[in-house]
């Protein structure tokens, strides 16, 4: 018995020939630390993709919203636009017309600062109290800017 101690290689295992070895801790704390890396350059940039995807469906949605707001005014003579920065909302009324609300706060997490809290279309689709109403949407570090002139007309 003393022999087949003997013959054994310091290390060696029963496990057959070719057979994959485990790995040593050093190689585990080697990938572990490297997928750490990874993680920690890769999670910044997938939360501002994530924060512009929200932002811009949110400036998305309102600028529709503004439309149709100009067009309701045409249809019906007068729409009325409110903004509430604090709950992050914007309504629609219109007289004879349901009304129309947009949680973006809710809905997207966007902050919303405006210049003015309130615009009116009238019946030619003219913008009254816009004066060049400037909206801007936060998420992040991301934002958008959406403005609304005289005339009515709505851009990003």
């Amino acid at each position: 018995m003393r022999l087949a101690l003997a013959d054994r290689r310091p290390g060696a295992d029963d496990a057959p020939p070719g057979a994959p070895r485990g790995v040593t801790l050093l190689e585990l704390v080697v990938v572990l630390v490297l997928l750490g890396v990874v993680t920690a350059i890769a999670l910044p940039a997938r939360r501002a993709a994530l924060d512009r995807a929200a932002l811009s469906s949110a400036s998305r949605e309102l600028v529709l919203l503004l439309g149709h707001a100009r067009e309701v005014a045409v249809a019906r003579g007068s729409a009325a636009v409110r903004l509430d920065s604090v709950r992050g909302t914007v309504r629609l009324t219109a007289p004879g017309a349901p009304a129309v609300e947009a949680e973006l706060a809710s809905l997207y997490g966007v902050q919303l600062g405006s210049t003015r809290d309130s615009l009116a279309f009238d019946a030619r689709g003219l913008g009254h109290g816009a004066a060049n109403l400037r909206i801007v949407l936060r998420r992040g570090h991301a934002a958008d800017t959406i403005v609304v002139s005289r005339l009515g007309r709505v851009r990003r």
